[in-house]
């Protein structure tokens, strides 16, 4: 193992047995290591290695190394720091992503270990203690850029510095400014004072004023008086100073082979293939903005080294050292960023290439004494309380019928079901709602289920969390409310047995008089469920207990690999099914001919014990809309902090997806939310083979459940904090506490009114059978999700807002009054004369609820009524006058569909 090979520096050993940042500089042509205590401090004189461990869940550490290179190092340095980078690599099994970062262009991954920013200062690097290493205290101007990490850059102490696109921090001995360009963002404004405090803190020992100065006003503040004076006097910034000349510009993606003497041979461009790249040889990937070097995996470091200074060779002779990220990559461990440039990259890529080399290297951390943790238990705690009020509503169309409470952890697998769990929480009573999907649900039923469940959440008081949950792919969550569940195969709703008649499918609903098998899983009589399968013996599994119920003859099947838990669990199971049952017990090999009779005879079915699998790590990303496209940035290190009020952000567990929406933020409705999780999930961006039923959640800045909250280090004071991101932050630099800020909503005393849908709503449709899909409430047709390589991916428009202007159907609901459901309906119309006669037309971008341009003064209950007789019969299949003859709730499901509600 290379691990202890005579070409590795000395001073790498042991690095990466621990999670963290380990840090060394180049100092007198050697590796020295930088204390913890200066870990965040880089002097632009010198040259750095920089080491990220993090141990995940799923077993061997994962490592990212960075080799950072100040503006004032020199080339001997700098080069060092590049091959020690890459002997690192190989000491830890050439398992790692390596990033060559330059001042002042660090990549985001870099800047999130240094939070809430990386200032370099003057001078060079010294291990000798007591020295300066050329700090002053001067007067320093900075630039600042960032919405979750902030790229810090001295810029001239100059007018002509500022503009007013940017955020800047000037700062001087005695007090620091904060100018905020007027074009800048509230979140890149609030991530400055981050930075302020930090100087504050770290360079002033907290002993200096702080001063906000907004550009364009002029008022007779003695702060703007004093910043302007410190530029000679004030002066108007120009209106041309946007820096214009960084826009982005689309490159040819160019692909070069590097051979044994590092000249680089074009063999590809834009259109590319995974199969050009070749396991023993080394390529470059030019994409304009960010390079990669694609380093096979029968490569020798003389051959890696090449490759890379051929790189940076390549940058220099461009110019776009300064400017271009460079990330070095070996086969098996492409990022999803490098995958998206091929057109045919495999979708059963080898993830855990490498996870031989990291296992032998754990074992090597092991015999040195060093801890590495091993794959853990699946968490299966409740984080709430789960001894509150459950309520389960069937949907049957337009119907939705209450199951009384001794039959509603009885559910059917061509059903859905609307679940509302109301549990005590620290200030008042929280409420949870699912949409629960049967796996052979139709989907006129699913999208019923999701148009139901919405409206009720937009009718209950205390902004409640929404989920949607298929069967099969339930999160623990949703059992532990159940606590028990039993599914049967079959259906009881109209549009189930619809389908089945018309398409000639046995009716194999749950009946007590014909055969069934059941499959007993969980973990404790607070989670267990039985749920009916294939009635074959390849349904059986040594993993499980079953039971097999066929006529007047119940056999209880416990399998070879199953634990004293599993039987208990069987035998509680088997009561609540039917207490009167007089089972045979059967053990595994130990069969009764009449027993497999029942199956259908006696097949293979699996016999090896069940692996887990992998638990993911949670990744966080940040929604972001423009002109009707969505771009997904993935946000590093991700702490509370970056839930900014102002942003859509997901969090990617694996096992379920979390849509947190903040309350400045542009989305005003779950159901907008719910669809920008499906599109998540249907982008896959990760690469994680992401089933599209993936349980996604809607949570609502200021309501997090403590599911949620468990990924944090949650400190509820922040999220009860009044204002926008800025005004918080601003808040929280004065020295304002939480209690001393209002906070968002007014604390309420638990309420014990719950929603309650009831009523009748006339809808029309025919059922689409079992096809998967990403949503019931979405169609192929619509707008696109973007990420941010640019690439764009076809994503469904939701069908369902909210609920629609006129009567509820929901009686007792504790926001809207209940009335009769069907008489309001068709007598509140829009007249169809009144619309045709508009002068008004508006293209439909503009028109949409979604829209980044909307248009201001109109009927905003009548979107639809300002586009042209074209477009309107393009997006809802009928002229306006056929459409204004519909019943009203009919236009507003179809107005929905196309976010023209």
């Amino acid at each position: 193992m290379a691990f202890y090979s005579k070409d590795v520096d000395s001073a790498f050993h042991g690095a990466g047995a621990k999670p963290g940042l380990e840090i060394w500089c180049i100092e007198d042509l050697r590796l020295v290591p930088v204390p913890k205590y200066s870990h965040g401090k880089f002097y632009s004189g010198s040259a750095y290695v920089v080491l990220s461990t993090s141990v995940l869940k799923n077993g061997p550490p994962q490592h990212d190394i960075h080799y950072w290179m100040g503006n004032d190092a020199n080339e001997v340095d700098s080069a060092l720091a590049s091959d020690r980078a890459l002997e690192l690599d190989a000491a830890l099994g050439s398992c790692t992503v390596q990033y060559r970062e330059v001042q002042g262009q660090e990549t985001e991954k870099f800047l999130s270990y240094f939070k809430p920013c990386v200032i370099p200062v003057e001078g060079v690097y010294s291990s000798q203690p007591g020295n300066s290493n050329g700090e002053t205290n001067q007067v320093t101007l900075l630039t600042c850029k960032g919405d979750h990490v902030v790229h810090v850059k001295e810029v001239p102490f100059s007018r002509s510095s500022l503009n007013h696109n940017d955020v800047f921090i000037l700062e001087t001995a005695s007090k620091i400014f904060l100018f905020s360009g007027c074009n800048s963002s509230i979140q890149e404004r609030a991530k400055a004072l981050e930075v302020v405090q930090y100087i504050k803190e770290n360079r002033h020992a907290g002993n200096c004023e702080v001063a906000i100065i907004e550009d364009g006003k002029l008022v007779g503040d003695s702060d703007v008086g004093e910043f302007w004076s410190l530029f000679g006097g004030y002066a108007p910034i120009p209106r041309d100073s946007a820096l214009a000349g960084q826009q982005q510009v689309d490159s040819p993606v160019i692909l070069f082979w590097i051979n044994l003497q590092g000249k680089l041979s074009q063999i590809g461009s834009d259109s590319l293939d995974k199969d050009m790249l070749e396991k023993n040889k080394c390529y470059m990937l030019d994409c304009g903005a960010e390079v990669f070097v694609w380093m096979g995996r029968n490569t020798s470091i003389t051959e890696r080294k090449t490759s890379i200074s051929a790189a940076e060779d390549f940058l220099r002779k461009h110019d776009m050292s300064s400017r271009t990220h460079l990330t070095f990559l070996t086969e098996g461990l492409e990022t999803s960023m490098f995958k998206s440039y091929f057109n045919s990259w495999p979708q059963t890529a080898q993830t855990k290439l490498y996870d031989e080399g990291r296992e032998k290297v754990a074992a090597i951390f092991k015999q040195q004494g060093y801890e590495v943790k091993e794959l853990p238990e699946e968490d299966l705690q409740s984080y709430i309380n789960c001894r509150g009020t459950l309520k389960v509503w069937q949907v049957n169309g337009h119907e939705l019928s209450l199951i009384p409470v001794s039959e509603q952890t009885k559910l059917y697998s061509g059903d859905c079901y609307i679940v509302q769990y109301t549990y005590p929480g620290i200030e008042r009573d929280e409420s949870l709602f699912y949409a629960w999907l049967g796996h052979r649900s139709v989907l006129e039923d699913r999208a019923d289920a999701i148009f139901h469940m919405s409206a009720i959440v937009d009718s209950t008081r205390g902004d409640p969390v929404m989920a949607q949950v298929t069967e099969n792919r339930e999160p623990v969550q949703f059992f532990l409310i159940f606590q028990t569940l039993i599914v049967y195969k079959g259906g009881i709703s109209a549009g189930y047995k619809k389908f089945i008649a018309e398409s000639g499918i046995d009716d194999d609903t749950y009946d007590e008089k014909k055969t069934a098998l059941f499959r007993v899983q969980g973990t404790s009589p607070e989670n267990m469920q039985a749920i009916q399968v294939d009635h074959v013996s390849s349904s059986l599994n040594s993993s499980y207990c079953y039971i097999l119920q066929n006529g007047t003859s119940v056999f209880t099947w416990i399998g070879n690999l199953t634990l004293s838990r599993d039987h208990d669990l069987l035998d509680r199971m088997l009561e609540l099914i039917n207490p009167t049952w007089q089972p045979i017990s059967v053990r595994e090999g130990s069969e009764p001919d009449s027993f497999w009779s029942s199956l259908g005879g006696k097949t293979e079915y699996p016999r090896e014990k069940e692996m887990k699998k992998f638990i993911e790590d949670q990744h966080l990303f940040k929604f972001t809309s423009t002109e009707g496209d969505f771009k997904v940035k993935e946000i590093y290190s991700f702490t509370q902090d970056d839930l900014t009020t102002e942003d859509v952000l997901v969090l990617d567990c694996h096992k379920e997806i979390y849509v947190w929406v903040g309350r400045h933020s542009t989305i005003k409705s779950k159901q907008v939310a719910l669809n920008l999780g499906l599109k998540f999930l249907e982008t896959d961006i990760l690469e994680e083979e992401l089933s599209l039923e993936t349980p996604v959640y809607v949570i609502t800045e200021g309501h997090e459940p403590p599911f949620f909250t468990c990924f944090f280090e949650w400190d509820p004071s922040k999220a009860n904090m009044h204002g926008n991101s800025f005004e918080r932050k601003l808040a929280t630099l004065k020295g304002k506490t939480s209690s001393g800020t209002a906070p968002a909503r007014n604390v309420r005393k638990a309420y014990s009114r719950e929603a309650t849908p009831d009523g009748q709503r006339s809808r029309s449709g025919s059922s689409n059978g079992w096809e998967r899909s990403v949503s019931p409430a979405s169609s192929r047709s619509g707008s696109h999700l973007k990420f941010s390589d640019n690439h764009n991916v076809s994503s469904p428009t939701p069908v369902v807002r909210k609920l629609f202007t006129g009567s509820s159907p929901y009686q007792d609901s504790p926001v809207v009054k209940p009335s009769s459901p069907s008489t309001k309906e068709n007598s509140v119309q829009i007249d169809a004369s009144e619309t045709s006669a508009n002068s008004l037309i508006y293209p439909y971008q503009r028109l949409t609820v979604v829209s980044t341009d909307p248009v201001s003064g109109i009927d905003v209950t009548k979107r639809e009524a300002y586009l042209s007789e074209e477009e309107f019969a393009e997006k809802f299949g009928m002229p306006k006058g056929a459409f204004y003859k519909l019943p009203r709730w009919r236009q507003n499901k179809l107005k929905m569909a196309v976010d023209l509600f």
